[in-house]
């Protein structure tokens, strides 16, 4: 991919050096680290344990020729066609308190990209007050409602985005348009850390 013109050097040179995390490569995850590596950043460190499924095509970045792969590999493949010169690491292993340290043990930034509400609570637990920049993301079921989506700041290094409210069940499906505005929220928040300013 060509270097970015609206970019300047430093900003490049910033958004190229720093590894980022992203726990999770389902809806939140692929697309966050799709804008990520379409923004300009280099390293990243992406963990899931789950392979990509036809349900997944509809808010996944993946395709049909790819059900049945492990979606590390398969989003792997897809960013290095974005970027091939980027380096990304993958680990295919479902996170726990005990692991997740060490899986993103060189990154100042993780992304939290989990659907299930225990590993949301573990992935915090686990990371707070390690001296890591967090992102994480609650509330970005069904459609509609745009202007619900947000980012709030809560706390020291810690990013949340969506409504904090909707979450995926009967009556509020995971929705290509919602979980993309949650993802590139996430992506937008880092790109705003690694770069300095107002997330």
């Amino acid at each position: 991919m060509a270097a970015n013109p609206y970019l300047s050097q430093n900003e490049r040179k910033a958004l190229e050096s720093v590894c980022v995390g992203i726990a999770g490569a389902g809806g939140l995850g692929s697309n966050c680290a799709m804008h990520l590596v379409r923004a300009g950043v280099k390293r990243l460190v992406v963990a899931d344990f789950d392979v990509v499924s036809e349900s997944n095509l509809n808010r996944q970045f993946f395709f049909r020729d790819q059900i049945g792969m492990k979606k590390v590999d398969a989003l792997k493949e897809n960013l290095l066609r974005i970027e091939p010169t980027a380096d990304i690491s993958v680990s295919y292993a479902k996170l726990d308190a005990g692991s997740i340290r060490g899986v993103f043990e060189y990154c100042p930034i993780v992304v939290e990209a989990f659907d299930a509400v225990d590993a949301k609570a573990m992935f915090l637990s686990s990371l707070m007050g390690t001296g890591r920049r967090l992102v994480t993301a609650s509330g970005l079921a069904g459609w509609g409602r745009s202007n619900e989506m947000r980012l709030r700041k809560m706390g020291e290094g810690l990013i949340a985005v969506g409504d904090g409210a909707t979450a995926v069940g009967p009556d509020a499906a995971p929705v290509s348009p919602r979980v993309g505005i949650a993802a590139a929220m996430q992506a937008n928040a880092v790109v705003s850390l690694i770069l300095g300013v107002e997330p």
